[in-house]
């Protein structure tokens, strides 16, 4: 028995005995730095669980940490030093050869650093400790007050742009654009002028294990910070929520500005106004700047962010209550935040934000990761159109000629690099320079390259690209050029931007806006495409599709091996925890992410648990054939014959004539989708279908999902409370789609769950064909299957699952599961089911008997002049 087993885990309610199993699993992972994979399906209070489970471990490794270095510090040295616990100090073995006072001394030195070292850590551990008090009782924060701060120091403390140049030229405005001169890192090794000096915060405390915690969109995250809030744990922990600007910033005027980067660049150019407005008092003798004075925000002034940042630290808040606390007090919430993380003890980020740099072994916790290996594929992938790359090399050469007698050398050679690589990058989709990419035909293929290939069909081979990218960071050349872009200065010679060409723009825009918009800077993301090129030759592959015209043609890099960019993270964190609500299939995980990372299977732990529905709740069956006899097999050679879409149709059928509430029928596509419905519309199945539930079909735009549900809704609950009559609502949906994920068909929403087909992914995609290729290459082969083979199948069932997982959502609910096909019944496929769908998943080869089980259950066998059909009812 481990020391987790025993343990009493503090929780705002009787927890679930499947809680306490999660908990006491996941302190023995954190405990002894594993990696775990852990799956608890949702409605099991998995959330819950890992907070207090992972506060828990938190709270008493601190405490031994304390304990620790309590010992030490009373002179105990012998016990600690000879102990196991996690000293931030290790003394050397020394061979026997040597003399004995040299042992003694190496001994007793090493004993004087580690009780030096600790007294340093216990000294900001209880200055830390009384700060998050002061903050927590909205005391004061003299600490923070001992000199006044200017707000130049503050943009400073939060690494925003800072001008290094040492005189003013004449032009200030344009003074920002120039980028400083450059010295690569083997060229000298003093530290390079485009760091900034970076104030420690007075807050910072450097040895202090943290936990991230990240999900995939931020409505996870603020349901995760609204657990937390009722915890046990929510008056001792310390929270920041992280987020992108588009999300946190409470500026209307920049939020108006809609994306992403035109947020950035705007919040970026308002901090740099900022930092250049002049004292006041200082004016020019007997002259007047000309133009409109430059707009600051107004959110960042250096009080309002100490005393926001006070208050994220000082209780636990989500997204939400964050911007409305920051307009109430004027102060930025995204740079606020970003104060506060040094003390902050848990941070929430999305998944995107997992690769960057940890601090000193933190503890990382990824949920609602049963997509990881895509998502880090996707985030780490880059695709360019030949508009975007005729674009950027337009505004690179307006920049470089335009600050030619001001930039150093050394930025006009890597200037003319960039030059030169995107002239290479067109080349190899059939276009060139100087001319309207709009105007220029290629011929339509795709073709696939590796990435040594390509650098040589482009010929940019001899390119150090490693250094290139390294100037796009330093110098921040792409945002330059972009500021410039959007802002030029009136009647000068480059202020026309030739977004599509030097030669041609598209017709029809006009206005300011549509200048603004057709002014738009691919820089950025030709940063990201030179990035992407760094990786080595085995881990991506880059994809040239060409169509029709230049314009529209693109150069694509595939990430094929995601344990590149996940191995450091892995390497770097005391524990590393993969949470879901279904993990299934995990093969996947192992060996694509974990294995190929260089993670030990010594190191990985799994845990699985059972729903906490009573097992007469759920039903799931697999049909094999429809009411008529037909065999139901929807692969890619009979999908599509009258036969099965008919027989598909009276299985449909059956289930409306009986079931209460909402029926949820995903399909394997959007084509099939299209095809299957306009079918039934002809043969008169929809009619017969609408004659008992309203249909509902998932729609094409994502802002139309929550108006399709909220009527969805609304339907069901009135027909539900028409005299008794047995009716409700039928939603075709998509695996995959919008409501495939994120979804909750709870209750009356999702009484059944009808699967239909297997959504097997398109194997003709080349970059599928790529990955596979990939896999069978470099992974080995287990079970009679390829590893592209197990790819397929593994992506298939994730998304299976994923749909299937939409209807229970709560130890009350209930609900049955069709999987219409007979390819579900193989043992293969069975096994790749969450464990609590599958140990009750009965299969039969004939549409009658297959509901006899269903007396086990809250759904009760009745026959109608038709069929065999369901009843389900309410207690």
């Amino acid at each position: 028995m481990t020391e987790a087993d025993a343990r009493d885990f503090p929780f705002p309610y009787k927890p679930y005995p499947i809680q306490e199993q999660f908990m006491q699993a996941l302190y023995g992972a954190l405990e002894h730095g594993k990696v775990g994979i852990f799956e608890s399906p949702t409605g099991t209070g998995k959330s819950l669980s890992i907070i207090c489970g992972a506060l828990s471990w938190l709270r008493d490794h601190e405490a031994k940490r304390k304990q620790e270095a309590d010992r030490l510090l009373q002179g105990d040295m012998g016990t600690s030093l000879n102990s196991s616990s996690s000293s931030t100090v290790s003394i050397p073995p020394l061979s026997s050869a040597e003399p004995d006072w040299i042992t003694d001394f190496v001994q007793k030195k090493a004993e004087r650093d580690l009780v030096s070292k600790l007294k340093d850590e216990e000294l900001r551990r209880k200055k830390r400790e009384e700060r998050l008090e002061m903050i927590r009782n909205n005391s004061q924060l003299k600490y923070a007050l001992k000199r006044k701060v200017r707000d130049d120091e503050a943009m400073k403390l939060l690494q925003l742009p800072v001008d290094h140049q040492g005189e003013e030229l004449k032009d200030h405005e344009e003074e920002e654009l120039i980028v400083a001169e450059y010295e690569s890192d083997d060229e000298s090794k003093t530290k390079n002028k485009f760091s900034c000096g970076d104030d420690e915060d007075d807050l910072e405390e450097e040895h202090v294990t943290k936990i991230y915690y990240c999900s995939r969109t931020h409505s996870q995250l603020s349901q995760f910070v609204h657990e937390v809030q009722k915890s046990p744990f929510n008056q001792d922990v310390s929270l920041v929520t992280l987020g992108s600007r588009q999300n946190m910033c409470v500026n209307e005027e920049v939020r108006r500005l809609g994306s992403v980067q035109r947020i950035n660049d705007r919040c970026m150019e308002m901090q740099k106004n900022k930092h250049d407005q002049r004292p006041k008092g200082e004016v020019d003798q007997g002259k007047r700047r000309r133009g409109v004075s430059k707009a600051v925000c107004p959110y960042v002034g250096a009080q309002g962010l100490q005393t926001l940042r006070d208050s994220v630290l000082g209780a636990v808040r989500d997204i939400e209550q964050l911007l409305s606390l920051a307009r109430e007090t004027r102060s930025c919430p995204y740079y606020a935040s970003r104060l506060a993380i040094p003390p902050a003890q848990v941070r929430t980020l999305p998944i995107p934000f997992t690769c960057s740099s940890p601090e000193f072994q933190p503890v990382l916790i990824i949920d609602e990761a049963h997509n990881l290996s895509d998502t880090l594929s996707c985030i780490h992938s880059s695709e360019l159109t030949g508009a975007q790359l005729c674009r950027a090399h337009s505004q690179l050469t307006q920049y470089s000629e335009r600050y030619r007698s001001r930039l150093k050398a050394k930025n006009l050679m890597y200037i003319k690099q960039i030059l030169f690589v995107i002239e290479g990058l067109l080349r190899v989709l059939g276009g060139k320079v100087g001319q309207n990419p709009h105007s220029q035909s290629t011929q339509p293929a795709t073709e696939l390259l590796t990435m040594n290939n390509f650098l040589f069909k482009a010929q940019i081979d001899n390119i150090n690209l490693f250094k290139v990218h390294r100037y796009f960071e330093k110098s921040m050349i792409s945002r330059k050029v972009r500021v410039l872009i959007i802002t030029p200065k009136k009647n000068h010679k480059y202020s026309r931007d030739l977004s599509a060409s030097p030669v041609e723009s598209p017709p029809g825009l006009q206005g300011a806006a549509d200048d603004r918009e057709l002014a738009a800077s691919p820089m950025m993301q030709i940063e990201g495409f030179f990035m992407a090129l760094t990786n080595t030759n085995t881990d991506g592959r880059v994809m040239l599709h060409t169509q029709g015209s230049v314009a529209v043609s693109s150069v694509k890099f595939l990430l094929l091996n995601p344990a590149v960019h996940f191995s450091q993270v892995l390497k770097d964190c005391r524990a590393v925890i993969i949470a879901g609500g279904t993990m299934q299939p995990v093969s996947d995980f192992k060996q694509e992410l974990l294995f190929s990372a260089g993670v030990e299977a010594e190191r990985i732990t799994e845990f699985s648990c059972g729903h906490v529905i009573p097992p007469e709740n759920i039903l799931p069956l697999v049909l094999c054939s429809g009411p008529s006899g037909q065999e139901l097999e929807f692969t890619f050679q009979n999908r599509d014959t009258p036969h099965l879409m008919d027989e598909t149709g009276r299985v449909l059928s059956n289930l409306c004539n009986v079931v209460p509430g909402g029926i949820v029928c995903f399909f394997p596509s959007y084509d099939y989708s299209r095809r299957i419905l306009g079918h039934w519309e002809a043969s008169g199945v929809l009619a017969r279908l609408s004659s008992k539930k309203k249909i509902f079909q998932e729609p094409k735009k994502a802002n139309q999902v929550e108006q399709v549900l909220n009527e969805f809704s609304r339907t069901i609950q009135v027909r539900l409370t028409n005299n008794g009559v047995l009716s409700g609502a039928l939603l075709f949906s998509v695996v995959g789609g919008k409501m495939s994920e994120g979804i909750n068909f709870s209750d009356e929403l999702g009484r059944c769950i009808v699967m239909v087909g297997m959504p097997y992914p398109n194997i003709k995609s080349p970059e599928l064909q790529e990955k596979m290729s990939y896999l069978d290459k470099n992974l080995p082969h287990s079970g009679g299957r390829s590893p592209g083979q197990a790819l397929i199948e593994n992506l298939c069932m994730k998304a299976v699952n994923q749909s299937i997982g939409r209807a229970i959502r709560h130890r009350e609910d209930y609900a049955c599961i069709i999987l219409c096909d007979r390819r579900y019944s193989r043992p293969a496929t069975l096994a790749k089911l969450p464990d609590w769908i599958r140990a009750h998943t009965r299969t039969h080869t004939s549409f009658g008997p297959a509901f006899g089980c269903c007396s086990q259950t809250k759904a009760y066998i009745h026959t109608c002049e038709l069929s065999t059909v369901i009843y389900f009812f309410t207690e």
